[in-house]
């Protein structure tokens, strides 16, 4: 796993040299401070038994997010993502390869948390845009400029298991309904520990990402990333552990 993860590493930032900006990504996103990392951490809470996932950025943590398209195929999602050393199955997957990552996004041409109502206006199929987090399992992926996507699988596929909250897509994606917050510099993700199989020491990393739906391409990815802003590590090694408090 860990050697998997060096390869994709790797390509993902050849490719990125190689490949240009993709046409739904903001002009904006390349340079702006909103989106570059300064540090990241994760905070185990002895007394409540809660892990805080941390983002801190030069900018507004948030504050910039991606202009509506209309559609769902081209839509352009947002996202400051931690990739961990987690198993598929300590986040409600069945067994599978790939990166477990803890993924915030903001996309407001869709919405992929039916269970959870961000905006709390009764409405739960209308927040898209408000940040919301999504464990995903990444795998290499060749076909877009950033080198990795959500992993997929047949529809149907009996040996898949994703957990309840998952949107009903055809990905390992699950909508959780972690609470986010955002204020100034930082961005926060707050996990119950027995949401995440009682992990509590693990290494994470944190990254600034663009990606982006497609629905009429079968030579492409359901939802690829294809930008990188910003990584915390520079390396993408994975290299921070969880703290206690």
């Amino acid at each position: 796993m860990k050697h998997m993860l060096f390869m994709v590493c790797g390509f993902l930032f050849v490719a990125l040299a190689c490949k240009g900006q993709t046409l739904n990504e903001s002009a904006d996103f390349k340079d702006s401070e909103n989106l570059i990392i300064q540090s990241t951490s994760v905070v185990h809470d002895t007394e409540l038994q809660q892990l805080v996932f941390a983002i801190t950025v030069k900018g507004l943590a948030g504050a910039s997010v991606p202009k509506k398209v209309g559609q769902m195929d081209g839509a352009p999602v947002l996202g400051y993502v931690f990739p961990t050393n987690l198993s598929s199955t300590d986040v409600g997957f069945s067994q599978t390869d790939g990166i477990v990552a803890l993924a915030l996004t903001s996309h407001p041409d869709f919405d992929d948390t039916p269970l959870w109502d961000e905006n709390t206006n009764t409405i739960y199929d209308d927040d898209g845009i408000v940040w919301h987090p999504h464990w995903v399992i990444l795998n290499e992926d060749k076909r877009v400029n950033g080198g990795l996507s959500v992993k997929q699988f047949p529809k149907g596929d009996s040996k898949v298991k994703l957990p309840p909250t998952n949107p009903g897509m055809p990905m390992y994606m699950d909508s959780p309904g972690f609470p986010v917050i955002t204020k100034g510099k930082t961005i926060k993700v707050v996990v119950p520990s027995y949401r995440m199989n009682h992990r509590k020491q693990f290494n994470f990393d944190a990254v600034t990402a663009y990606m982006q739906v497609n629905t009429s391409n079968t030579g492409a990815p359901l939802l690829g990333v294809y930008s990188v802003y910003s990584v915390a590590s520079g390396d993408l090694s994975l290299p921070y552990t969880v703290s206690n408090n």
